[in-house]
């Protein structure tokens, strides 16, 4: 069972005594006061076990990729039990970056050069105290990309590096141009639909270490980079696996989603804030191409892709960048196994733009889709300071693909 799984007696059972000890007789004057607490706490438990905790919707396919799942990533199928006091979408989302830890991760950074005259940074966990694998050079490497604006210092990339050197494996972050500190030494930043540096990222890694398993893993913008990736290359990858955390699917949805009144309020003025910042150090390159003072007015993320984004990569119009970037259309042509997870009430992908009738197109693809979870939250216990859903999702399928993933690789 999952470490927070709970059921009916459990619940109710410990309920009964808390209150039993918390709350006196005499509350409200009489014992009506423990009554309503009581009839309310357990109204509310039945309501949760019968309404939020639920298992994931597993999508595939190919029956050989269901059972490899089964067998060695068993959280897919596992009832997920949110947080009992922050469940709903947009909650788990904005309280997932202030309530779960930051372990600690030393890097070491390196800076390659870009055909293009830019550069990239990445920072590695290099594990050499790995006892599971001593040997650098056959040593499982993990390529982590993160979110929108994210960099290898966010929680959620902090907690997979921590995953991974438990199990032995090497991991290395994907800064995208201009993010982590570096200089921009071109007028050009990055977006979801160019793949050309995480092409180059790719390269390099399998080329420091072709003897090393090798896999990906994306967040949010990440993943939806990832996915666009695989969908252009097919099988000609040196890939063997990846893992999709929170992908916007359709980015004309997931815009639209976001600009309600209430998502613009909680997410939207402060992502297209973040993306201003993002690029207001590097004005004085970036001004050679662009009118700032128009990007810095943007109050939206559409408004700033319209200005900025799409003109930098020098699309007609922000749908044709829109439908570039939409990893929906390019997952059929996906060539190695890849593990999608996803939740229902994700404001920025919402649940009618996952695309379920595609992935089971393609016996490669495994959507999971959980009722409860929000955007990159998946917080699950009483205080969920430490492992979320997502992590052991991420712990699990990349040990699978790592050390039994022969079995799903003749499919």
């Amino acid at each position: 069972r999952p470490p927070c799984a709970m059921d009916w007696q459990v619940l109710t059972r410990e309920l009964s005594l808390y209150l039993e000890s918390q709350v006196r007789v005499g509350f409200l004057g009489s014992g009506v006061g423990l009554s309503l607490v009581l009839g309310f706490g357990v109204a509310y438990a039945c309501y949760y076990l019968s309404s939020i905790a639920k298992k994931p919707q597993l999508v595939a396919s190919n029956d050989r990729f269901c059972r490899f799942l089964e067998e060695y990533c068993p959280v897919v199928t596992e009832t997920y039990y949110p947080t009992i006091w922050c469940w709903e979408g947009r909650v788990q989302t904005l309280l997932r970056p202030f309530i779960t830890s930051r372990p600690q991760v030393q890097y070491r950074n390196e800076l390659i050069k870009t055909a293009d005259g830019g550069q990239i940074s990445l920072d590695w966990f290099d594990n050499n105290d790995s006892s599971h694998y001593p040997d650098a050079s056959t040593r499982p490497t993990v390529l982590l990309l993160p979110g929108l604006t994210g960099t290898s210092r966010e929680s959620y990339i902090l907690h997979m590096i921590h995953q991974s050197e438990t199990l032995g494996y090497r991991c290395v972050v994907f800064n995208n141009r201009g993010i982590a500190g570096e200089e921009l030494l071109t007028p050009r930043t990055y977006c979801a639909a160019n793949t050309e540096d995480l092409e180059a990222v790719i390269h390099h890694v399998h080329s420091l270490h072709p003897s090393a398993p090798f896999m990906a893993a994306g967040v949010s913008m990440g993943g939806m980079l990832l996915l666009n990736y695989l969908g252009k290359t097919g099988r000609d990858t040196p890939l063997m696996a990846a893992a999709i955390f929170s992908a916007g699917w359709n980015v004309f949805e997931s815009v639209e989603s976001l600009e309600k009144p209430l998502n613009w309020l909680l997410f939207n003025y402060y992502l297209t804030t973040c993306l201003q910042s993002s690029i207001s150090r590097h004005r004085q390159m970036l001004e050679k191409l662009f009118d700032m003072d128009l990007v810095m007015k943007a109050r939206t993320v559409r408004e700033f892709d319209k200005q900025f984004t799409s003109v930098m990569f020098g699309y007609r119009s922000i749908d044709d960048y829109y439908e570039d970037a939409s990893p929906c259309r390019k997952l059929k042509s996906v060539g190695i196994p890849v593990l999608c997870l996803n939740s229902v009430d994700d404001v920025f992908s919402p649940a009618h733009a996952i695309p379920v009738e595609t992935a089971k197109q393609n016996a490669n693809v495994a959507l999971v889709l959980t009722s409860c979870g929000g955007h990159i939250g998946f917080l699950e216990g009483i205080w969920p300071r430490k492992c979320t859903y997502m992590d052991r999702v991420f712990k699990q399928f990349v040990q699978a693909v790592f050390e039994h993933g022969n079995k799903i690789f003749s499919m």
